[in-house]
């Protein structure tokens, strides 16, 4: 199947890397269901990509019923879908190991993985049942998934999780021919990482505070079309794109 004839969903599609990857898979010939809270943004990101290749659709990743709507609705309009990028997330205030609340902690459990692991388990539903069978889930990481930053342990301990759900789901879709792959991402300059380059930057594991180089979300968004765009006989079951001089490699 060629891809303009492709259904793509892409959950927190109305900003950063959301709104990143699914230009470019719509630039690329998929259509797109863009997902996520904020209607007026998701329409946004829209009116930025070829007319006709996208469809909003509101949605709350915290919220099973919404996702299982969100779901409905893909396959009610188009009957199928090919590729699914779990990107919604969120962290939890920077705050001492100690002093992180429950509620803020499952917040983010909320967000970052059981609503990735129910739109995971939606899509194969859809997945292994359609004409050709099979499609693509590809899961948004971090590089918090190999390294935490200092008072992060609820969004690092999420992001190291996405990393045993792509492998898991990734040998569970086998027989589907569902392939399952992770893009871990370092720096990208979207509103959330505005405060890397904005007064004194963000806190180092040595306590110091330091501005730290971005690279632009296009080249994610184009790393996740790369994905997209293989045959289902091949995946891209870990990548990593970062900015180059961002302090990971090495000592900082």
């Amino acid at each position: 199947m060629s891809d303009a004839k492709k259904i793509a969903l892409v959950t927190g599609a109305g900003t950063g890397v959301g709104r990143a990857a699914s230009l470019a898979l719509m630039n690329t010939g998929f259509t797109v269901v863009l997902a996520g809270r904020r209607l007026d943004m998701l329409e946004e990101t829209a009116k930025l990509g070829p007319a006709g290749k996208s469809l909003c659709v509101t949605a709350d990743m915290t919220k099973p019923d919404s996702i299982a709507a969100l779901f409905d609705k893909v396959k009610a309009t188009y009957g199928r879908l090919d590729v699914l990028f779990n990107n919604a997330g969120m962290g939890a205030p920077a705050v001492n190991f100690e002093d992180l609340s429950l509620e803020q902690w499952q917040a983010v459990v909320n967000t970052n993985l059981t609503g990735p692991f129910l739109c995971t388990q939606h899509a194969f539903r859809i997945m292994k049942d359609q004409t050709p069978r099979g499609g693509r889930i590809i899961n948004n990481g971090s590089i918090s998934a190999h390294a935490p930053r200092p008072f992060s342990a609820a969004y690092t301990s999420t992001k190291h999780a996405i990393t045993g759900l792509t492998k898991a789901s990734n040998l569970d879709g086998r027989m589907y021919d569902i392939a399952v792959g992770q893009v871990d991402i370092g720096n990208a300059a979207t509103p959330m990482t505005d405060r890397m380059v904005n007064g004194p930057g963000v806190l180092q594991p040595d306590g110091t505070t330091k501005h730290e180089p971005r690279m632009d979300a296009k080249a994610v968004g184009d790393a996740v079309a790369y994905m997209a765009s293989l045959p289902l006989d091949a995946n891209v079951l870990t990548m990593t794109v970062m900015a180059t001089k961002m302090p990971f490699v090495g000592r900082g």
